[in-house]
């Protein structure tokens, strides 16, 4: 990992986690524990690209728009454990909310981290109306035109009479996983209130290599440094990016996306090589 991306997505994960824990402390009962339990130990990738993005513009006010998407992604994965969906029991190497506690508390746990993702999103000393946009693309990012209806198609293709396309998994995998992902690339230029397409490119890319990799991680990853179980797709036949393009070919797709991601920093120069190391990360990573 280059030195510039891993000290700022260890920078990332610290300050969100604590400016996380700063909003629920002295919170009464399990729910606020549950909170900070599912937004701690992550890599904080998303948080890592709000406040890059921010920088990039210089905007010195994106803490709070970090730990929103923190928690937002969190809600997304204690809900996507439970066993009416994956039914994960490990996540980040640590059981998962519904193991250590119950699926109500899970429920109530994302429930409430998706509630706080919203508060903090509103907060930052920005122009209102980007405070705003922030909101609604986050809304949309994180419901049923994004993770939320990637999800459902995730679901459905576990009943569906043929396995996804290759094209069908690239759309669902655009909405349940890359979607956030997009959204945390251009939250910079949004709260500058400046041209978001450079960083749309770099995002959206980013976010397909991001799942590919998962995929090539769940046949060739070992579960302690994954932190989950592995494995899972192939036993079920589900149809992945591995499945349809081979091991081999579904890591050159990963390559070209990362090198699409790089090429539209370009104009950004020089300022945008820690965001350049960090798509390289991506399809280097083992967890």
């Amino acid at each position: 990992m280059a030195k510039g991306f891993e000290v700022a997505l260890r920078t990332a994960a610290a300050q969100t986690e604590r400016y996380i824990a700063g909003e629920l402390d002295n919170l009464p009962g399990e729910i606020g524990k549950g909170m900070v339990y599912a937004t701690q130990g992550g890599k904080a990738l998303r948080a890592f690209l709000v406040l890059e993005t921010a920088k990039l513009h210089g905007i010195t006010s994106a803490l709070p728009v970090a730990a929103a998407i923190e928690c937002m992604h969190a809600y997304s994965l204690v809900h996507d454990d439970l066993p009416c969906m994956d039914d994960d029991a490990l996540r980040r190497g640590q059981p998962t909310v519904h193991v250590k506690w119950d699926e109500a508390i899970a429920v109530l746990v994302g429930d409430a981290l998706q509630s706080l993702a919203f508060e903090c999103v509103l907060r930052p000393d920005i122009a209102a109306d980007a405070r705003i946009v922030l909101a609604q693309t986050l809304a949309r990012a994180a419901g049923v035109r994004g993770m939320v209806g990637g999800q459902a198609a995730d679901i459905a293709a576990e009943t569906a009479r043929a396995p996804l396309s290759l094209g069908q998994v690239m759309a669902l995998q655009a909405g349940k996983t890359g979607a956030l992902i997009s959204w945390s690339a251009m939250a910079g230029a949004r709260m500058a209130q400046a041209d978001t397409a450079p960083l749309k490119q770099y995002g959206d890319s980013l976010g397909l290599a991001f799942q590919i990799w998962d995929d090539v991680l769940d046949i060739e990853g070992d579960a302690e440094q994954v932190g989950k179980a592995v494995g899972k797709d192939a036993a079920a036949g589900k149809a992945t990016f591995v499945s349809h393009l081979g091991l081999d070919g579904a890591k050159r797709r990963a390559a070209d996306l990362v090198k699409t991601a790089c090429d539209a920093l370009s104009v950004y120069g020089d300022d945008a090589e820690t965001l350049k190391e960090a798509a390289r990360f991506v399809i280097s990573r083992t967890h």
